[in-house]
């Protein structure tokens, strides 16, 4: 096989977008998972693009915002299950700083002064006045938040995007090797040159990596929400985010330190109350449950390269928390140039 033969491990949001990248630049690609598609931590994603729970800062958000010009022209093409939302990031418990990064591309401050129709909107103080009335009559005071901010950024619809990552890099050529498990990389065929570890929560295992813990997340899907065109999010505690997609709606979360992928029921109805309680909506019904593990790392995103007992080059790409979608692009982009 050529020198430029790539083998990727693991099948989540990490390693197709690497998958892509080395195809489409002509590697022979191919990508080995357990799991893959909807099965892997990343289909119980919300994905919506933001640096969440992910360090170094100085590292993540150079990766962060390199695959958010991605994912901004990703949002122009048919199909790809990117689309551009508002987010609106509240606080419970006093003035929310904004980020630098985040000015940086827009953000600006919303008084949390009302909850209209179940969706939280910004009083219009251009006009000194709440914005006009909903159009089922009153509008509903909200004390939930005490401040946030409002940024459009990207979304992936995991039932979307991840198809199309993975159509896309079959076209480029690529392989989907599934339902395959390695005790340990140097299992991998020696006819590949190189090996991107991107086995997410997996990596703990694999390379026996004692700093990456598993941050746990349970969600709820819930039909669409009558009016809800934006996200809403507070990481206060309780952890709460609502995000509509184009079927469905998202209802979180929690991030707990936790191997359990077992949904907990008492966990699903804590989230639909407080969202219901936040959105001023009746409960929804439930139309799935989904728990995924996210893979952070205490020393930080592992993006690095070294050597394997047999000589070969292998390159770690895992650790990105709760940022797997955010951190994408920009790693991918990183790990090629590594490879060189």
């Amino acid at each position: 096989m050529s020198k430029r033969a790539v083998a990727i491990i693991g099948a989540g949001v990490s390693g197709l977008t690497c998958g892509v990248v080395f195809a489409e630049r002509g590697y022979r690609t191919a990508i080995f998972a357990k799991e893959t598609g909807q099965q892997t931590t990343s289909g119980a994603a919300a994905a919506l693009w933001f640096p969440y729970d992910a360090e170094p800062p100085e590292k993540v958000i150079p990766w962060a915002l390199q695959t958010f010009d991605v994912l901004g022209d990703l949002a122009r093409v048919p199909g790809s299950g990117v689309s551009m939302i508002e987010l609106r990031q509240f606080s419970r418990t006093g003035e929310i700083q904004i980020p630098d990064w985040a000015r940086s591309l827009g953000a600006r401050p919303v008084i949390p002064s009302e909850v209209e129709n179940g969706a939280a909107r910004e009083a219009a103080t251009s006009t000194g006045r709440p914005k006009a009335e909903r159009a089922g009559g009153e509008q509903i005071k909200s004390r939930e938040f005490t401040s946030g901010f409002a940024i459009t950024v990207p979304l992936m619809d995991t039932t979307v995007y991840l198809d199309y990552l993975a159509a896309r890099f079959l076209k480029a050529g690529g392989a989907i090797n599934a339902n395959v498990f390695f005790k340990k990389l140097e299992e991998v065929d020696p006819k590949f040159n190189f090996v991107i570890n991107c086995a997410g929560i997996g990596a703990r295992d694999l390379v026996c990596d004692p700093d990456l813990e598993p941050h746990r997340g349970q969600v709820a899907i819930v039909p669409q929400i009558d009016n809800l065109s934006c996200a809403i999010v507070c990481d206060d505690p309780p952890l709460m985010y609502a995000i509509p997609r184009t079927n469905d709606c998202v209802f979180g979360g929690t991030n707990e330190i936790s191997d359990d992928l077992d949904v907990d029921p008492k966990s699903t109805a804590r989230i639909l109350d407080e969202c219901t309680r936040v959105l001023k909506i009746q409960n929804p019904n439930v139309l799935g449950e989904r728990v995924g593990l996210r893979p952070f790392r205490k020393l930080g995103v592992r993006l690095d390269r070294e050597k394997l007992r047999d000589g070969r080059a292998v390159i770690h790409n895992y650790g990105h928390g709760g940022a797997g979608f955010t951190l994408s692009w920009g790693c991918a982009e990183n790990v090629l140039r590594i490879v060189g």
